[in-house]
């Protein structure tokens, strides 16, 4: 069964959300279609961890992840959570650790289907030149979450 819940953290309503013992998605402001409201206990635990995450407390999370996606975007978003914390990788780094050299484009869509934020770290991914480029809970969110691990690395 599928379940969700709402939670107000420091860069806004994060939506949490399991299936079968799994988080399948972490993302503000996007609740899924086919999900109850329920908080859950491992979605209570998520919601702990990401607030310590946030408090400069945690670096990893220890909950079960299950994204859904592409066997591409299961490359990408593995090499995503190879990133160290407090560390960034261009789009071009993404898509030379999948094998794919040329393949910067797709990497910037596979991580624009990313639906577990922060635990699959989209956000340390930047443009080749260092810009701040496409995070879908917004650029702002983005450099705060940077500048959060870069202060506690």
């Amino acid at each position: 069964m599928k379940y969700y819940y709402k939670y107000k953290t420091s860069i806004g309503d994060m939506c949490i959300a399991e299936d079968d013992g799994r988080i399948y998605q972490m993302d503000i402001d996007m609740v899924p279609e086919d999900a109850d409201l329920k908080e859950t206990e491992l979605i209570r635990k998520t919601a702990a961890e990401l607030d310590e995450y946030l408090d400069g407390k945690r670096r990893y999370f220890d909950v079960p992840i299950e994204p859904k996606g592409t066997a591409f975007q299961q490359k990408v978003w593995e090499a995503l959570r190879k990133i160290p914390y407090g560390e960034t990788a261009t789009y071009k780094d993404i898509a030379v650790a999948v094998g794919n050299p040329k393949a910067c484009r797709a990497v910037g869509g596979a991580n624009n289907r990313n639906r577990i934020l922060i635990m699959i770290p989209c956000h340390r991914v930047i443009g080749t030149d260092g810009s701040m480029t496409g995070f879908g809970a917004g650029i702002d969110v983005k450099i705060k979450l940077l500048s959060l691990e870069k202060q506690y690395k």
